[in-house]
């Protein structure tokens, strides 16, 4: 079987995935603990935010449909 990776949870007994996969009997496994990364991604959303908010401030011009190019296809694809 190859590997795969599941998102699964601790409820205080057991490991609990996070959604439903069939694991086969005697599969090896392992299991990794992630730490806790509410306070990180709360950063990460205030830095974005903070980003998108300068990337359409008022001081940004408006830009017309007119000046507005097609992508050439070939880059695209990358």
């Amino acid at each position: 079987m190859p590997s795969i990776t599941l998102n699964a949870h601790f409820d205080g007994q057991q490991i609990m995935l996070d959604e439903p996969f069939e694991i086969p009997s005697n599969a090896k496994l392992l299991v990794t603990i992630l730490e806790d990364t509410d306070s990180e991604r709360a950063d990460w959303v205030a830095f974005s935010a903070g980003a998108l908010a300068r990337g359409y401030s008022d001081d940004e011009p408006e830009y017309a449909v007119s000046s507005l190019k097609e992508l050439n296809p070939a880059y695209a694809r990358r």
